[in-house]
């Protein structure tokens, strides 16, 4: 069950923000505010070329949690594996027989060890059973429940969006490292021009069609369709900037694009 509220987006427009009961939590605050959010693996371990996660972002994370849950809150993280996965791809892809869906494993391995970082640094507030199938969350009491890749043909941004389908949340945020997305590579196409905000149709028409373990696109395909399927709308915000994740969640200008 749900309870809609409509906010002022950046771009003046009007959004749902749902408010889902969140049954997975027990019954200890039955009209609970949730919020699912999938950290990105690269906000966690920053590509600093010796695999050490960042210590000060992990600091301003369980604040901005610690705030919200305060407030009254549910969270669920869900945890990607960013440019860690990417250099295990790297390292092996050249070998005759990976194949796809070893890549894909091997990503699934680092989002669940990044999503035990997580839950550690939260133990306070999460529960201390780490998500992996969507369809399987824990009944608990604690505030938090963090999570991770499941199985191969999609990346974490799948498992966020189900997980916000099951509970009746109808947004997402994905904790990216860019301001926005954007319509091409900025880096590669001068003309490529920042999301404010655009319809899932628009924006599938510009990712790829089909997953692959290396892609580049700011929200997965496999669960843009998914998003779309269920009406879910996805904010990609920077997680450096989680003050602008506030201001989202509260209805304010922010900088970061919406998909819907």
């Amino acid at each position: 069950m749900a309870v809609k509220r409509l906010y002022t987006l950046s771009t003046g427009t009007k959004s749902s923000y749902n408010v889902a009961y969140y049954h997975a939590f027990g019954n200890t605050m039955p009209n609970t505010e949730t919020i699912v959010i999938s950290v990105g693996g690269s906000l966690i371990v920053p590509g600093k070329g010796d695999g050490t996660p960042d210590g000060e972002f992990l600091k301003r994370l369980r604040s901005f949690v610690k705030k919200n849950v305060s407030a009254g809150r549910r969270m669920v993280l869900i945890a990607g594996g960013g440019r860690t996965a990417r250099k295990y791809h790297e390292a092996i892809c050249s070998f005759p027989h990976i194949e796809d869906e070893d890549l894909d494993w091997i990503g699934i391995h680092v989002t669940r060890l990044n999503g035990q970082l997580l839950k550690i640094i939260l133990k306070d507030y999460a529960d201390d059973f780490l998500v992996t199938n969507p369809d399987e969350l824990p009944k608990t009491d604690k505030p938090v429940i963090v999570g991770s890749g499941y199985k191969p043909g999609s990346s974490t941004d799948l498992r966020a969006v189900q997980i916000a389908h099951k509970l009746g949340a109808k947004n997402v945020v994905n904790l990216s490292n860019i301001d926005y997305a954007y319509t091409a590579d900025p880096n590669k196409d001068p003309n490529a021009a920042k999301i404010e905000e655009m319809s899932w149709d628009e924006f599938l028409k510009l990712i790829p069609k089909e997953w692959s373990p290396n892609i580049s696109a700011p929200f997965d395909p496999v669960a843009s369709r998914e998003a779309k399927k269920h009406n879910i709308e996805v904010a990609i915000i920077n997680g450096s900037k989680l003050e602008e994740v506030d201001k989202y969640l509260n209805g304010e200008k922010f900088i970061g694009s919406v998909i819907r």
